[in-house]
């Protein structure tokens, strides 16, 4: 099968339909640097070399019969809430849909890698995806390319991913194959991947160190963006909503790439008092987790309604977002202003 280009799409997911912990695949959020590419199967293979013992190239049908497991993971843009910034931050201006939710099948990466035989040396390894194009900061055409430390490579729930919601891998996210990094911000699960590359030092590539790192003008050095941050958000009702007197249900999720949420508050008087709000979904590693609140509304007048989340580690959102050049992991307290009539 052969695909034809089509041109950049970024796309969020809509809040407002989050009805299941599952998000439905033509409402998965869609985040790409560059056009999609064209992939030709009869020709497609997974490649695997630099310093391994044993270089591979892997065909589909041969991917599609090795040992298959299936992990739920939650993928979030690392610019999710960019929009929410102030001052304004430059890039994609995302609001509250840079994030979804899948189960994800294939071959664990740690399988190949093995097969393959990683030599002493080894440091990182880069993901190659098929998608390439240029840059507005500097000359020539990139692919995109993103390199992971050795150990977090061989992580057994990092996966090649082959299927989407038991379904084959949807080429908009990624078809034939694509890297899932769970914990890690999106920029991590390469999509379309075609070579995979094992290096003896840390990768240079434009989208390694120029992109998706926290850069802030107090600081000289940059720190890479990895696990995704403590965060929850408002889905219902949204900001600016007038409501009617009566009962109406909250509803968000709340996430952490690091520790697992403990607990999500809510406040109904802009952080004057809060209470918690009970879970719908149990908890998954890496996945995020929808919270609701039944909240009878008597009152007419002007609601200022806040959502704060815990972690196992005792950590909490911040009520402020960390400022970084480039507007990533925006994980401030989330606020809504509604009107009841």
């Amino acid at each position: 099968m052969t695909t034809r280009k089509i041109i950049p799409e970024n796309q969020e997911f809509p809040i407002l339909s989050l009805s299941s912990r599952i998000t439905p695949d033509h409402l998965f959020y869609r985040r790409n640097h560059c056009p999609y590419p064209a992939v030709d199967m009869r020709t497609w293979e997974l490649q695997i070399g630099g310093y391994v013992d044993r270089p591979l190239c892997i065909r589909y049908p041969e991917l599609i019969q090795m040992h298959q497991v299936s992990i739920p993971v939650t993928l979030e843009c690392a610019g999710e809430k960019r929009g929410l910034f102030h001052p304004k931050k430059r890039g994609e201006q995302w609001e509250l849909g840079a994030s979804s939710h899948a189960v994800w099948t294939g071959v664990r990466l740690v399988d190949l890698l093995h097969a393959a035989g990683i030599q002493s040396n080894a440091i990182e390894v880069t993901f190659e995806g098929m998608d390439q194009g240029t840059r507005t900061d500097m000359p020539g055409v990139f692919a995109f390319i993103r390199s992971l430390p050795i150990e977090v490579a061989l992580h057994p729930d990092v996966l090649i991913a082959l299927y989407m919601n038991g379904e084959p891998l949807p080429f908009r996210h990624g078809y034939p194959a694509r890297l899932i990094v769970p914990g890690w911000y999106g920029m991590a699960s390469v999509k379309w991947l075609h070579r995979i590359n094992i290096i003896d030092q840390p990768f240079q590539g434009p989208y390694q160190r120029v992109d998706y790192v926290y850069e802030r003008h107090i600081e000289p050095v940059s720190e890479p963006v990895t696990k995704i941050r403590l965060n929850s958000t408002i889905a219902r009702p949204s900001d600016q909503e007038v409501l009617a007197r009566g009962e109406h249900w909250l509803i968000g999720t709340a996430i952490s790439g690091e520790h697992p949420v403990a607990f999500v508050e809510i406040s109904m008087d802009n952080g004057m008092s809060w209470q918690l709000a009970p879970w719908l979904d149990p908890h998954e590693s890496y996945s995020w987790r929808r919270w609701y609140l039944k909240w009878t509304a008597r009152t007419p007048g002007t609601y200022d309604i806040r959502v704060r989340a815990t972690d196992a580690a005792g950590n909490v959102q911040s009520e402020t977002a960390d400022s970084n050049t480039k507007g990533y992991g925006y994980n401030a307290i989330h606020q809504i202003r509604v009107y009841v009539d």
